[in-house]
């Protein structure tokens, strides 16, 4: 069943070619090549992260090019631009690492200023590694045009010794060196084998958990999020998005602000949590709803996680990939038994205007491999925790744990640096909390991600053996007891900044606990003797982040939101 379609309101370029005094606009336009016919079509933004600094952008700038194709045949003038990417893989474990979240932001406002700034009438947004997906996706909601979404997909996984290997293998041979459990030998053969094509990695990490968001919550085509980065169908499908773009220009909608409702807020939540996916999905999803005008925080990501069951089998706690996914036919197989089971909302609209209960029927079940029949988990492969140490929230993936429950000392650092020298040293003891504080939005300022030192602790084949707390957040690839995004921060005077060496700190990811085990009256005591500490003087980017941005629980955003309104 179609949406009846709504009256087309004046398309926002006409503001640049119409009238005498636009002699000048057309001009300029008529330099980049358009005729008369042109300046009378619609004007059609198309984005992309293209960079040859990362493997995960590198082939967007192509895919962007077919969906102008695809703008330009069906009656369109396609007007492509680049924005920045900040890769994980670059910044890991250094300060640089600041500049990763902030990047979220400043994609979400470049392509916002572009596409204001130029009066574009419709957009396609094209990404490929973490913080670009969710940054266009907001700028998406934000903007509210006729736009579709569309993921460059993930790189092939390499072989080595018979077995399937990713990125993620060779972070954690890291920590095998360290730990002399793995040569420098094997991780040099490993460094070679395990990213053998480009695209962002192919576990359930955070570019791909936001390409399953991107499907689910109606922004994306369906089939997008798990195709890999080098099939040849990706350039069909990049013509698609274009095609669909301008489908929606002529029918006005349905607009991004109608498929980012808070039911199917929810189902991306239940996908994320069905999938085992990244703990940052609880940074990005209130964020992007937050462009929406609509208030989603970590409270209600824990509502819909309790709920739903953990039916994909997938890395990192798991054993499957995206392309395995794909082969037993992708996102809407998990959704499809969502549905199934109750867990999914059916009645949100896709960018065919029809409803997602509609799209699912003709698609296929759960495999009862990749994608379980009877759950792995009854509840999702991500908890959020609450206590006296994290009373806004703090997130856990509990997929692949073996036990939810830990307990011991903290060992506390001030920083991510000085934890991973005392880790990389094996500085450290079985049955220790190890805890990284004023590493949040604020505190970084930047919210570093972790990965470098939770692989270093698997590496050394301690993943379980001790728990990682922070106010700073993980890499989607990252697994053992690792809780972070811990609300109230330490740098604005978070339980996590009265900590000390010894104090004893439970964890009930069963129950949804975070505790620490010292009397009330003490940190009282604490709190009016604690200052905060001095860090050097910040300016530019971070100087203006550090500033704005909001809690972590709430999606740190630096603005006050959308609003309803469809323009």
């Amino acid at each position: 069943m179609q949406a009846v379609k709504k009256s087309a309101p004046r398309l926002p370029s006409r503001v640049t070619v119409e009238g005498i005094d636009r002699a000048p606009h057309r001009a300029f336009l008529r330099a980049l090549g358009l005729s008369d016919a042109d300046l009378a079509k619609p004007f059609v933004g198309v984005v992309s992260t293209d960079g040859r600094v990362t493997p995960c952008n590198a082939l967007l700038g192509g895919f962007a090019r077919e969906a102008c194709v695809a703008v330009r045949e069906e009656g369109g003038v396609p007007f492509d631009f680049a924005s920045i990417a900040v890769a994980d893989s670059m910044s890991m474990n250094h300060g640089g690492m600041r500049f990763s979240l902030l990047s979220r932001e400043l994609i979400a406002d470049g392509v916002e200023a572009v596409v204001r700034g130029h009066a574009y009438d419709a957009l396609v947004a094209i990404a490929g590694c973490d913080k670009t997906l969710p940054g266009l996706m907001m700028a998406m909601v934000r903007l509210n045009l006729p736009s579709v979404f569309m993921y460059g997909g993930a790189a092939l996984p390499g072989r080595w010794r018979g077995r399937e290997v990713t990125v993620l293998d060779a972070y954690e041979a890291v920590g095998g060196v360290y730990a002399g459990r793995v040569t420098l030998q094997e991780l040099d053969q490993l460094e070679r084998a395990c990213q053998p094509t480009l695209g962002a990695c192919p576990g359930q990490f955070t570019a791909n958990t936001m390409a399953m968001v991107s499907e689910t919550l109606g922004l994306a085509l369906p089939g997008s999020a798990t195709l890999p980065a080098v099939a040849p169908e990706r350039a069909a499908q990049a013509r698609a998005s274009g095609r669909v773009a301008m489908d929606l220009l002529k029918k006005n909608g349905p607009l991004p602000r109608e498929l980012v409702t808070r039911k199917s807020l929810e189902n991306a939540c239940a996908a994320v949590a069905a999938s085992g996916g990244s703990t940052n999905a609880g940074l990005h999803l209130p964020a992007i709803a937050h462009e929406a005008g609509i208030r989603f925080d970590l409270d209600d990501f824990s509502r819909v996680a309790k709920r739903t069951p953990l039916l994909a089998d997938l890395k990192p706690g798991g054993r499957f990939l995206a392309k395995h996914l794909h082969e037993v036919g992708g996102v809407y197989v998990v959704l499809k038994e969502l549905l199934r089971r109750g867990a999914l909302h059916g009645d949100c609209l896709t960018l065919f205007g029809t409803t997602l209960e509609q799209e699912l029927r003709g698609h296929p079940g759960a495999d009862g491999e990749v994608v379980r029949r009877k759950p792995l988990l009854d509840t999702g492969g991500l908890v959020v925790l609450k206590g006296n140490l994290a009373p806004d929230g703090a997130l856990v993936k509990v997929a692949g744990l073996k036990s939810p429950c830990f307990e011991g000392p903290a060992r506390v650092f001030d920083s991510e640096e000085a934890c991973v020298a005392v880790v990389r040293r094996r500085a450290y003891r079985a049955g220790e909390v190890l805890v990284i504080r004023y590493e949040g939005p604020k505190g970084g300022p930047g919210m570093r991600e972790m990965l470098g030192v939770t692989a270093l602790i698997y590496g050394q084949g301690m993943g379980e053996q001790v728990a990682l707390v922070t106010d700073g957040r993980f890499s989607g690839a990252t697994r053992g007891m690792m809780i972070g995004y811990v609300s109230p921060e330490a740098a604005a005077g978070g339980p996590l900044a009265l900590l000390r060496d010894g104090d004893r700190i439970r964890i009930d990811a069963a129950n949804g606990v975070i505790a620490l085990e010292v009397a009330a009256r003490e940190l009282a005591r604490r709190r009016r003797a604690w200052r905060a500490p001095r860090r050097a003087p910040l300016s530019g980017a971070l100087q203006k982040y550090a500033a704005l941005v909001g809690p972590a629980c709430n999606g740190a955003v630096t603005h006050r939101g959308g609003t309803r309104s469809r323009r």
